[in-house]
């Protein structure tokens, strides 16, 4: 039995999250738009399958990020966009992750650059071919406004067992999509602006250029510039 099922807070944090996730991303995509009420508690409870309590909390945390907005005697409604766009509000959930997902960055540099130094050389055709598949995947689901994170994780993931040796794999694979900081931080403005993800999948294509051209160094440079990045956007947050 793991740690997480041994405690109840755990789960319940899990299961908050994700109500948080899909309500945010009904805000995100207009489904809920602004001014919009909100299903009901009793109504979250059934879809989610989850306990009041559970209900209770993610809503706390939209409203901490400034995405919902009580009325008394009527319900939650979605709130109106702050006025200053340059300002991050993360929810308490979303702050207290952050000692946590720098950690996991500074691990992730520690195996992944070398991983991406190593499937360079190492990397069936098959195995490339899977690290490509990945990646236009992600592009695929930025290009329909759908979620990345499973697909990022995926790209990360098949450099990883290109390395053939499962040591890697395994390591990166105990952590999952979880390991995609943006995962951690749903409220996040850039956590779904195309903008951004173009970003990234350009990072992940000089890396797959690399690992392509069998160039060791250049795959380890490149994997280790696209972390060093993310962990210097997280770092800022903890300012």
């Amino acid at each position: 039995m793991s740690s997480d099922s041994k405690s109840p807070i755990r789960r319940r944090q899990r299961l908050a999250q994700a109500v948080i996730d899909a309500l945010r991303d009904r805000i995100v995509t207009g489904d809920l738009s602004i001014g919009a009420q909100l299903p009901t508690e009793i109504q979250l409870e059934l879809e989610f399958g989850v306990s009041r309590t559970v209900v209770r909390e993610a809503i706390a945390e939209l409203r901490a990020a400034g995405l919902v907005t009580p009325v008394q005697g009527k319900g939650i409604f979605v709130a109106e966009p702050q006025g200053d766009r340059s300002q991050v509000h993360l929810t308490p959930g979303e702050i207290k992750s952050i000692p946590e997902t720098l950690e996991l960055l500074e691990f992730r540099l520690a195996i992944e650059v070398e991983s991406a130094a190593i499937s360079a050389y190492r990397r069936s055709p098959q195995q490339e071919e899977a690290i490509r598949e990945a990646n236009q995947h992600m592009i695929a689901n930025i290009r329909a406004g759908a979620p990345t994170v499973d697909a990022d994780f995926a790209f990360h993931l098949a450099i990883a067992r290109a390395t053939n040796n499962h040591y890697y794999s395994e390591s990166l694979a105990r952590f999952g999509p979880r390991s995609i900081p943006r995962s951690q931080f749903p409220t996040l403005p850039d956590a779904g602006d195309v903008d951004y993800l173009t970003g990234v999948i350009a990072e992940h294509g000089r890396i797959i250029d690399a690992i392509a051209d069998q160039d060791p160094d250049g795959a380890r440079s490149a994997m280790r510039e696209h972390l060093l990045n993310s962990q210097k956007r997280y770092r800022r947050l903890a300012r």
